[in-house]
This record gives C-alpha cells, sequence and structure tokens, in this order.
C-alpha cells in the first residue's frame, strides 16, 4: 500500500479495534520507522524475568500477559513463551467483541438509533466513508458478490484511513493544500470582510465569498455567526477547539463533488441564518435553538460520497448495511458529526447530560433532511398551520420548526436569484450525471434523473420545483405570514421555473426533429440532453 509507505515505512503492520472515537485501536507490532513514535521508546531494563526492552504498546501487552498468567496460577514447563503470548491475543480479541458488541447501535424503525446496552451514542470516525471502488462494483456485476480477497483490501484500507483520522499523534494536523484553514488572517479583510456584513441579504453570492476566503467559506462563516449570536461566549466555547472541529467538518466535505462539498454547506447554513432571523422565529428561539439549527446547516451533509442511497443499497456498500437501508446518508452524516465533536472535544466543557441531549437533537434536524420523509414532514406542518396551534414556547415545537427551516435551507436554490440558482441546478445535475455513467459502466439500473440521455436539466429542475420545492415553501409562506423574505423567495421561485419551462421547450424542435426519423435505435439520441446545461 503506498501511502501506509509514505507515512510509516513498509514494514508496518496495524490492527484496528474498532472501538469508539478517541481511542487509539492501532498499535505497531514491530519498532516502526517514523519518529512520531520515538517518545514511546522505553529504556532497556529488566523487572525480574520480564523484558522491558520494548515498544509502550507491546510492553503493556506483555504486563497484562503476565498478570493473566499470575491470576490463573504458575504454568508448567510445558507452557511455552509463544502459548502465553497467542492466549493473551486471544484473550484480548474476545474482550474486544464483547466490548463492541455491548455497544454496538442499530437503527430503528423510526428513524432514531437504538444506542444498545450501555446508552452511549456510536459514532463514526472521521473518514470513515470509503471510496466508490470501481474494481469491486465490476465484479459485483459479473459475479454477483464481492470476492473475499477484495473485501479483505477494503476493510484494511478502511482501516488505515480511519486509523490516519483517529490516530492521537495525526491529529490536528493541517492539511499541506493551498491555502487551506488560514481562518483569520486575510478572510475578515476587504471584501470577505464587506460581504460578511451582509450576510443575512438573500442575494449572498456563496461562490464569491468562497473565493475572497480562499476556499474557507464555511470555516469564516460559522465562525462569523457564532459571534454575531454571542454563542461563543453563552457557551463559554474553547476558539481553538471551535477552529478545530469547524477544520474537521470543512476537511469532511469532498471538494469533488459537483454540488455536496462545503461550498453547498456554507450556502445552506447562510439561508439558514436568514430564516433564523425571521421575526416570527426570531423572538422565540433560545441561544440553544440558534447553535444547533447553525451547527446541523454546516454539518448535514458531511462526508457526502456524490451518490445517492439507492446507489449505496445496490452495491451493498457497509452503511447501507450499518443503517439498514433506512435514512443511511443522514445517519453517516450525523453520527460522523458527533464524532467530531468528541475528538475536538469542543463540548466536553459542559455537562455530559447536555451534551448528549445537543448530539441527539442535531441528530433529529440533520435527519429531516432525508427527502424520503418530505410528505411526512409537509403533512404535520400543514396540519398545524391549518390547526393554527403552533406553540413556539414549547421547545419541542421549536425543534420542530428548526427541522422545517432545515429542510428549506437545503432545498432553497430554486428560491436564489437566476444566476445562482442555475449555477447549483447544473452542479446537482451533473452529479446525477455522474451516478448515471456510473451505473451504466457496470451494468446497473441507472437511477431516476440520473441519465443524461433522457433526463434534461430543465425537466429535472421543473420537477424538483412542482414536487418538491413548492409545496414546501408555500407552507413556509403561510408560517412567515408571509415575511418580505418570503415574498421575494416565491418571486424567485415562480420566475425561476418559468425559466426553466422556457428552457425546455426551446428544446422541443429538435427532440421532435430526432423522433421524426424513422425510429432510431435509442443510442442514435446520446446527445439530446448533453447541450442544455
Amino acid at each position: 500500500m503506498p501511502v501506509l509507505d509514505e507515512f510509516w515505512g513498509p514494514d508496518l503492520r496495524m490492527r484496528d479495534s474498532g472501538l469508539g472515537v478517541g481511542e487509539v485501536g492501532v498499535c505497531p507490532d514491530e519498532a516502526p520507522r517514523s519518529p512520531i513514535w520515538g517518545h514511546l521508546r522505553t529504556p532497556p531494563f529488566t523487572c525480574g524475568s520480564l523484558s522491558l526492552a520494548l515498544e509502550l504498546p507491546a510492553l503493556i501487552r506483555q504486563l497484562r500477559a503476565a498478570w493473566r498468567a499470575h491470576r490463573g496460577g504458575h504454568r508448567g514447563p510445558e507452557s511455552s513463551e509463544a502459548s502465553t503470548w497467542v492466549e493473551s491475543e486471544e484473550e484480548e480479541v474476545e474482550e474486544v467483541k464483547h466490548h463492541v458488541e455491548d455497544r454496538s447501535g442499530h437503527l430503528k424503525a423510526d428513524g432514531r438509533l437504538d444506542t444498545g446496552h450501555s446508552g452511549v451514542l456510536l459514532v463514526e470516525r472521521r473518514g470513515s466513508y470509503p471510496l466508490i471502488d470501481l474494481r469491486i462494483l465490476k465484479s459485483s456485476a459479473q459475479q454477483g458478490e464481492v470476492e473475499a480477497d477484495t473485501r479483505r483490501k477494503v476493510k484494511r484500507l478502511l482501516s488505515f484511513q480511519r486509523y490516519c483520522h483517529a490516530s492521537r499523534p495525526l491529529r490536528g494536523l493541517v492539511p499541506h493544500t493551498p491555502g487551506s484553514l488560514h481562518l483569520l488572517d486575510d478572510t475578515y479583510l476587504g471584501q470577505a470582510a464587506h460581504m460578511l456584513s451582509k450576510v443575512g441579504k438573500w442575494n449572498f453570492d456563496i461562490f464569491l465569498f468562497d473565493r475572497l476566503t480562499k476556499g474557507n467559506s464555511l470555516v469564516t462563516l460559522m465562525c462569523h455567526l457564532l459571534n454575531v449570536y454571542g454563542l461563543v461566549h453563552h457557551f463559554q466555547l474553547d476558539m481553538v477547539k471551535l477552529h478545530r472541529f469547524l477544520g474537521m467538518v470543512q476537511e469532511d466535505y469532498h471538494s469533488q463533488n459537483p454540488y455536496h462539498n462545503a461550498v453547498h454547506a456554507a450556502d445552506v447554513t447562510q439561508a439558514m441564518y436568514c430564516y433564523l432571523k425571521e421575526p416570527k422565529l426570531a423572538e422565540q428561539l433560545s441561544p440553544l435553538d440558534v447553535f444547533l439549527g447553525l451547527m446541523a446547516a454546516a454539518a448535514h451533509d458531511v462526508d457526502h460520497p456524490g451518490v445517492n442511497q439507492p446507489f449505496l443499497i445496490k452495491t451493498r456498500h457497509h452503511l447501507a448495511s450499518l443503517y439498514q437501508n433506512t435514512s443511511v446518508l443522514e445517519s453517516h452524516h450525523w453520527r460522523s458529526t458527533v464524532g467530531m465533536l468528541r475528538e475536538s472535544r469542543l463540548l466536553s466543557h459542559l455537562p455530559a447530560d447536555m451534551s448528549q441531549d445537543m448530539e441527539q437533537q442535531l441528530g433529529s434536524l440533520i435527519l429531516a433532511t432525508d427527502i424520503s420523509r418530505q410528505n411526512e414532514f409537509l403533512s404535520t406542518f400543514r396540519e398545524h398551520l391549518d390547526n393554527q396551534d403552533l406553540d413556539l414556547q414549547l421547545a419541542s415545537h421549536r425543534h420542530f420548526m428548526l427541522q422545517i427551516a432545515l429542510k428549506c435551507a437545503d432545498v432553497c436554490n430554486p428560491c436564489r436569484f437566476w444566476e445562482l440558482s442555475k449555477q447549483w441546478s447544473e452542479r446537482v445535475c451533473e452529479e446525477f450525471y455522474r451516478q448515471g455513467d456510473l451505473e451504466r459502466k457496470f451494468d446497473f439500473e441507472i437511477s431516476p434523473q440520473c441519465n443524461q440521455q433522457v433526463d434534461s436539466v430543465p425537466d429535472i429542475q421543473i420537477g424538483f420545483i412542482s414536487y418538491i420545492v413548492e409545496p414546501l415553501f408555500e407552507e413556509w409562506h403561510r408560517f412567515t405570514e408571509p415575511s418580505l423574505l418570503s415574498q421575494n423567495m416565491m418571486a424567485h421561485l415562480y420566475k425561476n421555473k418559468a425559466r426553466w419551462s422556457c428552457l425546455r421547450y426551446a428544446h422541443t424542435p429538435s427532440d421532435t426533429q430526432t423522433h421524426s426519423h424513422a425510429k432510431e435505435p435509442e443510442g442514435g439520441r446520446g446527445g439530446e440532453g448533453g447541450g442544455i446545461s
């Protein structure tokens, strides 16, 4: 593995214990070549018959083996040192196995996570999402199952990826990328600072802001908004820990995704800020509500792979199995966020029951962005408005409105002015088409809206606006009674829908001309949707 050689040298062997965040599940069996482990070496001395010229992790294992041998009585001469080590290793594996089983969590039918016997929420380590391996897909498509050898390779790769993100010696290292995580020096000067002064305006251009902040739009925006609301002081947040957490979140978005990347997260966060300022909400929200709303917006799509849930299910991805094919991506976003909160220790100074409650509420907000639950939330929202029984003095009702606000922020692109809206539409369709190309390459059934030869950008956007965005924002419009912001959004929504309709009909003559020829095979129309975007 070339990456492994680069970090530790070719002779390092690793084991992943599968323990929770904050625990190092990997230790060297041989003296590693990296200087990082240098301070863990012990001087060569002996205590009785026990040699201590060992690496610290190996020393701990030998001490444990010696203690077990003493507890179980003296062994006869036939018990060799090798057998003692083997039995020690087997007992250790069994302990870890039972520990993991006791803490294993399962997703319930209603989308909540069952936290196991201990009641502690399990989290996923940063970067635990393995890359889509095309060789696995090819093997799965041709043979119907993944070869055992390939599975072992993927597990080893995943183990190393988790280790690099979770191990203590590597934590906090800034990636060597141009302009990465320069938070305050240049960001708050000049044009970027001027833009932040207008961050509450609906015409905020997040693409321009991302360029001005050298690709750090999410970190910069969150730092600014948390200070605007006084939340850093209110929750006594450590600024170093806060920057570390936000850097983790921004880093774990995949920049190669056309749509689901850190800029999308920043755009949703800015929209969420606009919604939190709505008079009907702003006067009732507590500092905790605002903090959770902004945090959920920033992390709601973290570590998104650029493919949807049906793709993960049909490729038999490990996350689909873990979450039993229910809110797979949203559950992963939530538990990854909790993992980063614990790794950065951002909330470690708060009482345990308070931090656990905040983790659960973050999960409830992020899980609400599952588009498959759209009708569930929309019907409940409509009933509240029809019955006029929303009481925002109740914490449960405020939380529900935070869920609705986050859902609106997540799909608000058609409500932006045309230049921004069109760019987001082209980006999301490009991501759909990439998935469709991958499915076509490996003979999977192409998912809806992912076939570039059939599904044009205007068609996709008109359907998205008609069935998802418009019904939701009409109810939001009712809730705000209506506000100036809501009126502005609805005006943009109707105009953008009309423009997409014009673009769709503008291509109808060429489509009709293509169809008028003798019934050509499907391949003869391969370029139909290619030039629309």
